[in-house]
């Protein structure tokens, strides 16, 4: 089948395989962490300040992690950012069985793993260019990444909310440590020819330089890159107060938390199975503006619903307009960046996408306990079509300036 065409490359299967699992553990920790956390404190703002923490060092760190993989063996980085991991999960599932429910040990080790992310994610999105052969099947393989990835968001906290009402958090952290054994293997199998160039002379300060310089240089790029970091700063956090919603606002349990994980993952997969069909990048553009429009009114109608279906109903919604918006985004840069600035090009995706989370999830979680967590979503949505409103805006600008400079 063409949704599966870029399985046929030995190097993506294996990394396909290995992520699968490794995932769906990366899920069940967020998961558990999440539910652990406001279960001990019953506080909105200390779940932001996780969120915060587990990412905010993809803002500070994403522009040097790129710079760093244009420059070094990026096969031999994410090696060292899989087994890094390990040992972050195996420390935590040993906080937690030992039953030393400490928070800030807890808010320690997911500071520890932004740090990784920072470096991993961008390593992970650069380095799959390298494991397709031919790259008109790039925009498929990254399509089936992110199918992959909100796969094990369905899958993920769905064992989450029966491990947890089952056994409690450790064994949601113990299957996360052991997640990391079949990807490592899988990596282990990979055989890439990676171009092996001259380490450059120049030093990492001006190459951070010349990728900022770059991706400003390019208006698409650049105007991409700020429409996610507004969703990422204002909309995407949404996520963050879903425990809440869950529990207090429909009176549910640790299940009722993950039927909200996997209902976003739900729809999240229906809308990476479509942009997997994509025989073409040239409509990136307008499947950006669509999906984010439908990300923004998904929200404000999820912040509204008067019952738990309804309101699991608009959270699959989300996940088709959050998956699109963000796929779309991700594979314009991938295809359109140059490819001696992709690494550094990419982090700056990585920086406005993951970087600018943490700092909503702070922003969401104020406003949530400063006007309750409904209004927190409906300001959320209606920031999303405002921004979606002036990139549509600036999109028309630039193309009538086009054509009169083509006249």
């Amino acid at each position: 089948m063409s949704i599966f065409r870029s399985l046929k490359y030995r190097n993506f299967k294996l990394f396909f395989y290995g992520q699968s699992i490794s995932l769906v553990g990366t899920w069940m920790q967020k998961t558990a962490v999440s539910w652990l956390v406001y279960r001990l404190t019953g506080s909105a703002l200390l779940l932001g300040l996780v969120g915060f923490v587990s990412l905010i060092p993809s803002l500070v760190l994403s522009p040097f992690a790129g710079s760093l993989i244009d420059r070094y063996d990026r096969y031999k980085i994410l090696m060292i950012t899989q087994i890094v991991s390990m040992l972050q999960a195996g420390a935590l599932a040993a906080l937690i069985f030992f039953q030393f429910y400490n928070i800030p040990m807890i808010i320690a080790l997911s500071l520890l793993q932004g740090i990784i992310n920072a470096f991993d994610v961008t390593c992970r999105q650069s380095l799959m260019v390298e494991m397709v052969d031919n790259k008109e099947d790039l925009p498929n393989a990254i399509a089936l990444n992110s199918t992959m990835t909100n796969l094990a968001r369905i899958a993920g906290p769905a064992l989450a909310g029966i491990l947890l009402s089952a056994f409690g958090e450790d064994f949601c952290f113990i299957g996360n440590f052991l997640s990391y054994i079949p990807v490592l293997l899988c990596l282990f199998m990979m055989k890439l020819n990676l171009t092996i160039t001259e380490p450059s002379q120049k030093s990492i300060w001006l190459e951070l330089e010349e990728g900022f310089k770059y991706v400003v240089g390019d208006k698409e790029l650049s105007s991409m890159i700020i429409l996610i970091g507004i969703s990422s700063l204002f909309v995407i956090p949404f996520n963050t107060l879903m425990p809440i919603f869950a529990k207090d606002i429909f009176n549910g349990t640790a299940r009722t938390f993950s039927w909200f994980e996997s209902a976003a993952g739900l729809g999240s997969v229906a809308s990476a199975m479509y942009m997997a069909n994509l025989k073409s990048s040239k409509f990136l553009v307008k499947i950006t503006m669509v999906a984010s429009i439908i990300f923004g009114f998904s929200l404000i109608f999820l912040s509204v619903a008067g019952s738990l279906p309804i309101a699991l109903f608009f959270m699959t919604i989300t996940g088709v307009g959050m998956m699109a918006q963000t796929s779309s985004i991700n594979t314009y840069i991938q295809t359109h960046a140059i490819p001696e600035m992709r690494g550094r090009a990419i982090s700056y995706f990585v920086m406005a996408y993951q970087g600018m989370i943490p700092i909503g999830s702070l922003l969401i979680g104020w406003t949530a306990n400063a006007f309750g967590p409904r209004m927190a979503l409906t300001i959320a949505g209606g920031i999303g079509l405002l921004a979606t409103a002036g990139f549509m805006f600036y999109k028309h600008k630039v193309n009538a300036a086009k054509h009169l400079a083509f006249e």
